[in-house]
């Protein structure tokens, strides 16, 4: 009698991507999208960027209805806001809805250092995946070229006298490069003798902390682009008188090495729904949302469109409202906040290795971060929301009745999703849920008022959403930020770059911290993006690699077929 074969493990997320069926790219954007054929610029068979003299045709069609996806302070265990974002997209359009998602591209660093990719999971992925969390379309390299080309054309500038009279003591722009490398972090230029340049300090970012990167996502054409790259800001004189890219002719280089990466990449889900996956700046240090450019446009293709921000509701969501909804005049209909019975019973104090057994205890502490969130959203941004608890297997039934009893009392209801192991089918409730709450009339607001003066805004994102006593400074960085408000930049938005993984600066600190002090380490202007960077705690805009990086994990067969990413 032969021995009953073991039930298949679920594939990997490459796997399952990797089985997909594909449409090829054009007849896709003309079918679904009424694309015309000579405005979709193939990358392969199933990537395309979108033409846009086509897009910027489409400004008197009325714009469908935008989802914001946030999500709860993320943990080691995982929630799913991409996967959800795909999920949800999929799901409505198995409901009748016309929808598109717009996410943002993912970066190297992560790929290969902790995070992995950021296509989304299981049945409820971007494809061709491999593609996407790789070098895609290549946008990620532009900007990065963009960014180096303006720091030798600084270097070269001083090297051949100096016209400009840079200070090189105050040389504000750094080089960047897409991978973690703790290593480029503070480095010394210029060594070597005269031939190679005047010795200084300097250091890389990685690309995502560019300014170049939210300039690409912030901007609305191609003379926007350029005209934002000009402002830029790229040191000071012996008398603190600013320079910019434009005064050293850069601009216009740097946008025609930008000019193609502007242009949104149209893909594909799994369910071979149309996704426009367009810049990727983070939320823990930039702000954290996909392209204006590609937001607009697929709001004007579809009835609904499915977006999401970084990280949590306290980062990537409050910048998605107060700088991008703010710049491009967005007005979001709803919300989704993503979390896990995992990551809450984090939230709540148990360790990873413990958190498949039920634990209502620890699930009744960890909810306090998952409230905060959706008070965040209600209250500050003033959204309607619905929870999309990504359901996991050993989920018991008690603990998922618990979040429902627990955040109905906020009048939210917890919807339990299955889309990672059923794609589009496991987030249908999600998806009328979701056509529910956008037909209610919107609340939406900004966290702060324009002309709140740049340490009045910090304090209020401080105290207001992180749950902060307070705001702290040193001298020097106060004289800063209110050199910054006298130069007449007091106007701009704020834009926090901290820990994702707490209200706090602290990492560490769980749940839902109050009363703690934020400080703000480090101030930056970006002029051309139009917001002012805080840097608080010790979170780095050039981060490191864990001890075994998943690029440890990634290989290539003989056949090139790739093993091992996400």
């Amino acid at each position: 009698m032969s021995t009953p074969k073991a039930a298949s493990p679920f594939p990997s997320n490459i796997e399952i991507a990797q089985r997909a069926k594909l449409l090829p790219i054009v007849p896709l954007g003309q079918e679904r999208l009424g694309i015309p054929a000579d405005s979709l610029e193939p990358y392969g068979h199933y990537k395309a960027k979108v033409s846009l003299d086509f897009l910027a045709g489409l400004s008197e069609r009325p714009d469908g209805r935008l989802v914001l996806v946030t999500a709860i302070s993320p943990t080691p265990a995982g929630e799913g806001k991409t996967t959800t974002t795909v999920g949800l997209g999929d799901a409505l359009n198995l409901i009748g809805k016309k929808a598109m998602i717009c996410l943002r591209e993912p970066a190297l660093g992560p790929v290969f250092g902790v995070k992995g990719g950021a296509a989304g999971g299981g049945y409820s992925q971007v494809v061709p995946m491999e593609d996407i969390n790789l070098h895609f379309t290549g946008d990620f390299a532009a900007i990065a070229l963009a960014n180096n080309l303006l720091a030798a054309l600084i270097d070269n500038h001083i090297y051949h006298g100096n016209a400009l009279g840079f200070d090189v003591r105050r040389v504000t722009w750094r080089r960047v490069v897409d991978v973690n490398d703790r290593a480029l972090r503070n480095i010394v230029i210029g060594l070597g003798g005269p031939s190679n340049g005047v010795p200084r300090e300097d250091g890389f970012d990685i690309v995502v902390a560019s300014e170049v990167m939210a300039i690409l996502c912030l901007s609305s054409n191609l003379a926007d682009l350029k005209e934002r790259l000009g402002r830029i800001v790229v040191g000071y004189r012996a008398d603190r008188q600013p320079i910019r890219a434009s005064d050293l002719k850069a601009h216009g280089a740097m946008t025609a090495l930008l000019k193609t990466a502007l242009a949104p990449n149209l893909v594909q889900t799994l369910a071979n729904n149309p996704a426009f996956i367009h810049g990727g700046p983070f939320a823990n240090i930039a702000h954290g949302c996909n392209s204006i450019i590609a937001t607009r446009g697929a709001l004007k293709l579809a009835d609904y469109v499915v977006t999401e921000a970084g990280f949590g509701a306290d980062l990537g969501a409050e910048k998605f409202v107060d700088i991008k909804c703010r710049k491009a005049g967005l007005r979001p209909a709803a919300a989704v906040i993503v979390a896990t019975v995992r990551a809450l019973k984090y939230h709540g104090g148990v360790e990873l290795a413990d958190l498949k057994s039920e634990n209502l205890s620890a699930l009744e502490h960890g909810a306090v971060n998952l409230e905060r969130h959706i008070d965040n959203v209600l209250n500050r941004y003033g959204l309607p929301c619905a929870v999309a608890i990504n359901r996991r297997a050993e989920d018991s039934e008690r603990e998922i009745q618990l979040l429902i009893e627990r955040v109905g009392r906020h009048g939210v209801r917890v919807i339990s999703a299955t889309h990672f192991a059923e794609g589009g089918r496991g987030a249908t409730e999600l998806a009328r849920e979701v056509v529910r709450l956008c037909e209610q009339p919107s609340r939406f607001r900004f966290v702060y008022a324009d002309d709140a003066s740049l340490w009045d805004k910090m304090q209020t994102i401080a105290t207001e959403v992180y749950g902060a006593k307070e705001i702290s400074a040193d001298a020097k960085v106060r004289a800063q930020i209110q050199q910054l408000q006298e130069a007449g930049y007091g106007h701009y938005p704020v834009c926090v770059a901290k820990t994702q993984y707490s209200f706090s600066t602290d990492p560490k600190l769980r749940g839902a911290p109050s009363g703690h002090v934020v400080n703000v380490r480090e101030v930056r202007l970006a002029a051309g993006a139009e917001f002012i960077i805080m840097i608080c705690g010790d979170i780095m805009t050039m981060p490191g690699l864990p001890k075994v990086p998943a690029a440890d994990s990634i290989d290539v067969d003989e056949h090139g077929r790739i093993t091992g990413l996400f």
